[in-house]
């Protein structure tokens, strides 16, 4: 029984891990927004002579996070954080509010976006599709200083 679907698969590669590189990026967030940091990480991965392995980013926080999202349209970020306001609405009744009413929501909308990415480095270039970035997703309604950790570990020869 044939289904139609065609599935391929190129060749492995494989590469010795010679560098494990690091770096802290610290991040002025404005507030409640999408701040892009595809520019930084493509950066570091240069300035690492990064060649084959893998970009790993960790944010040291509770209350932001991280994702890969659409670079393209605008109204794409203005939507999720709607989409994460209706999941985490910071009138539902929450028991911790030491930081103030958008303090719990702003943990519960971590969780579900995650606090760590991993990106495959390819020819010393992140493999991100088209339309693609990289996002620190700032929860809280006030600015904050954020901390991401960038680690490449792989090959740089």
């Amino acid at each position: 029984m044939a289904s139609g679907k065609t599935v391929t698969r190129s060749a492995p590669s494989s590469v010795q891990a010679t560098t494990i590189a690091s770096s802290l990026l610290t991040v002025s967030a404005p507030g409640r927004d999408f701040v892009d940091l595809t520019a930084e990480a493509t950066k570091f991965i240069k300035d690492v002579h990064a060649r084959d392995g893998a970009l790993t980013l960790f944010i040291r926080h509770t209350s932001a996070s991280l994702t890969i999202q659409e670079n393209a349209d605008p109204s794409v970020l203005a939507d999720l954080t709607t989409a994460l306001s209706r999941l985490a609405p910071e009138n539902a009744g929450w028991t911790h509010d030491t930081e103030g009413p958008d303090d719990m929501p702003a943990h519960v909308k971590t969780m579900l976006t995650g606090t760590s990415l991993q990106i495959p480095v390819l020819n010393g270039k992140l493999v991100l599709g088209t339309w693609q970035a990289i996002y620190l997703i700032e929860h809280r309604m006030r600015p904050h200083r954020r901390e991401v950790v960038l680690q490449f570990i792989g090959s740089n020869q």
